[in-house]
């Protein structure tokens, strides 16, 4: 009886060189599974450094055409200006042109004398800043 148990528990018994196969195929199974690992995060590192590469170069787009934004946008603001300074230039000549009426039709000839020498005055700077625009400059600091 003594024998039959013995060569029971021998049947079971692994050999050494099978659970070192046994480890072996595990830890061969475990470093596919973390090459596989690394691999898919290498793949995934990829393509957020191109991402990033993407969202960079439309940062730099959006930059640029901001800049170019803002220098179209001071443009229209000096326009803005100088049509502002004309209208307000060309109402004040009309002012006047209305009162020489007014004085001429009141027969207020020293009126009308005083008022067509003051617009005479101000179309003579007119045309001359426009043949000089430095003194139109000058001015507009002053």
């Amino acid at each position: 009886m003594k024998s039959c148990i013995y060569t029971k528990l021998v049947g079971e018994r692994t050999s050494l060189g099978a659970t070192r196969r046994k480890l072996r195929q595990k830890r061969e199974n475990n470093d596919r599974k973390l090459s596989r690992s690394v691999n898919r995060i290498r793949a995934d590192m990829v393509e957020i450094s191109e991402g990033q590469k993407r969202i960079r170069e439309g940062q730099k787009e959006i930059r640029k055409r901001f800049q170019e934004i803002s220098e179209e946008a001071a443009k229209l603001r000096e326009e803005t200006n100088v049509i502002s300074k004309q209208s307000s230039e060309n109402q004040l000549r009309i002012d006047l042109m209305f009162q020489i009426v007014k004085a001429r039709a009141e027969n207020d000839y020293a009126k009308d004398a005083l008022l067509t020498q003051t617009l005479r005055d101000l179309m003579g700077k007119r045309n001359l800043s426009k043949s000089n625009p430095s003194e139109e400059k000058q001015e507009e600091q002053e």
